[in-house]
């Protein structure tokens, strides 16, 4: 196996030794929440003609679009921890949402604090506590609202009023425009809410997209016919699993609770709604109805139905995409403004991709290429060469190692990432990875994936459902970019698997990766047993 980089020893070392403090470049890193890839234009995906991202697509064109940028575990909380922490899952403790973040352990931020650096978070943090490692910090509450929302502060709970994305966007240009120590470099993290579910647009995007069909995914209608089981068995399906009441907003306002809501634990939809003003309620009505009321004379079925389910469930998720690129305009053009552009690395991230009908689903978790490929566009001037694009295989576990070499700090021995600092030169090591590693633990929960770990390469990605026995997927990823032939049990890839199990061992040992796994199902015998007598 590969011996995978955690320093790029010489480019660092040369950058680090020809700066002073003051020459350090600040560093704007822009996130969001189940962004995917294909829907931003720069990544040339199936979404790129509705335009979803100019000002996204703008920042690529001045700098750098890594194509294989992963996650190492498709969902929210977890990828937030490995980000802090530069460690994957089974090593900073948060392998899924029902954990909790410790805040004590080391974190990017604070080794940055120790390194001069002014710090500050503002928006979705998604790891419970109050964050640590920040000069300043106002995070939304777990997953926070859309509307109106409330706000976590050193000083308590304050409620602001307005659409989320706007206020966490005034936040991050309040601390470049007054609160900016000009005498030290600055880290600044604005995070967003959006676009995740339950995807609510604002007010003046309720009406974009209105008068355009959104193209379907080739695999809307997938069957998961050559899939192991797991792909038949799980909960995301816009078919079966999208409550047009509860995800879509159909017939729902704030004074009529449908029994479908009535039913839910999560009723965040609910609760967004009842947080409007009643200017907000009679623009949100307005916009609705009529939709709502076309969609009931249609009568809908089969099919049908679902392409009229993927229709508003795309277009609200890429509305909400909307503001987030209004938020990248704003948030740059305040650098140009104060004349910060020239020293600021500007990133555009999400914490995993997201299926938009891929495969008829919506949602992340699986290793399947629509959630396990993260966004990462980085403009860095005088560094990185405007309009480039990097294949190499990076993960989220290679930012935190990122951020230290690019302030001259030191990289603690045990983070697991890869600093990404030669990349952003224009350089190729020889000796960078060629396969990355993921693991995905919360099973059973909602959308019952099961718990899966994986490897892919450039070509090929072997994924083993350990809790499902011994289920195997192999997918040639150049012949077979949508993985819609599984070739797993093609005698002729014999070879082929068993090298891909022997490197897949071999990340599990170089990472440290020692989880209670097993081919044979145990703890979830009963959850399968449910599963697949559905």
């Amino acid at each position: 196996m590969q011996r995978l980089p955690l320093k790029a020893l010489l480019p660092i070392l040369f950058f680090a030794s020809s700066v002073s403090a003051a020459d350090r470049p600040n560093i704007l890193f822009i996130f969001t929440d189940d962004h995917a890839p294909h829907a931003i234009g720069a990544y040339d995906g199936w979404l790129k003609s509705v335009n979803p991202t100019p000002n996204i697509d703008q920042l690529a064109a001045q700098g750098t679009v890594f194509t294989h940028s992963f996650c190492t575990n498709s969902i929210c909380g977890p990828s937030r921890a490995v980000i802090q922490t530069g460690k994957h899952s089974h090593k900073n403790g948060f392998r899924n949402n029902g954990d909790r973040f410790d805040w004590n352990q080391q974190t990017f931020p604070k080794l940055l604090q120790q390194a001069g650096y002014q710090t500050a978070i503002f928006g979705k943090s998604h790891l419970a506590g109050k964050p640590q490692g920040y000069d300043q910090w106002t995070v939304l509450p777990g997953q926070g609202l859309y509307y109106n929302p409330d706000f976590i502060t050193p000083d308590g709970k304050v409620t602001i009023e307005g659409y989320c994305t706007d206020i966490v966007t005034n936040m991050g240009i309040d601390f470049l425009k007054n609160h900016r120590d000009a005498s030290k470099p600055f880290l600044l993290m604005v995070q967003h809410k959006a676009p995740h579910r339950c995807w609510m647009p604002a007010l003046r995007h309720l009406h974009l997209y209105d008068d355009i069909e959104i193209p379907e995914p080739a695999t809307l209608f997938d069957d998961y016919s050559d899939n192991a089981p797991p792909a038949r068995f799980q909960e995301l399906e816009i078919d079966r699993h999208m409550d047009p009441h509860y995800d879509l907003f159909l017939d729902l306002v704030p004074d009529v609770e449908p029994q479908a809501i009535q039913a839910r634990q999560d009723k965040s939809a609910w609760r967004n709604l009842q947080r409007f003003t009643p200017d907000q309620l009679a623009a949100w009505r307005k916009a609705w109805a009529p939709k709502d009321a076309a969609f009931h004379e249609a009568n809908l079925s089969g099919k049908d139905l679902v392409r009229w389910k993927f229709q508003r469930y795309a277009k609200n998720y890429l509305r909400c995409i909307k503001g987030v690129d209004e938020s990248v305009g704003r948030l740059v053009d305040t650098l140009d403004e104060l004349n910060l552009a020239d020293n600021t690395i500007v990133i555009y991230c999400s914490d995993q991709g997201f299926y938009i009908g891929d495969h008829g689903w919506y949602d992340k978790r699986w290793m399947y290429e629509e959630s396990l490929k993260m966004p990462f566009v980085v403009k860095w001037p005088g560094v990185t060469r405007p309009g480039t694009r990097d294949s190499h295989l990076i993960q989220n576990i290679d930012y935190a190692p990122t951020f230290l070499e690019v302030a001259g700090a030191d990289v603690p021995e045990d983070i697991q990432g890869a600093s990404l600092v030669p990349l952003l030169h224009g350089q190729s090591p020889t000796d960078w990875r060629t396969s990355i590693y993921y693991h995905y633990y919360e099973f059973p929960s909602v959308h019952m994936v099961p718990r899966h770990y994986g490897i892919r390469t450039e070509r090929y990605k072997l994924m083993h459902f350990y809790e499902f026995g011994n289920e195997w997927e192999l997918y040639d990823l150049k012949k077979d970019p949508d993985e819609v032939t599984n070739i797993y049990n093609k005698a002729k890839h014999s070879k082929l698997i068993e090298s891909l199990k022997t490197d897949l061992r071999g990340l599990q040992e170089f990472y440290q990766d020692d989880s209670d796994i097993s081919e044979k199902p145990k703890q979830w015998q009963a959850e399968q047993r449910k599963l697949t007598s559905k």
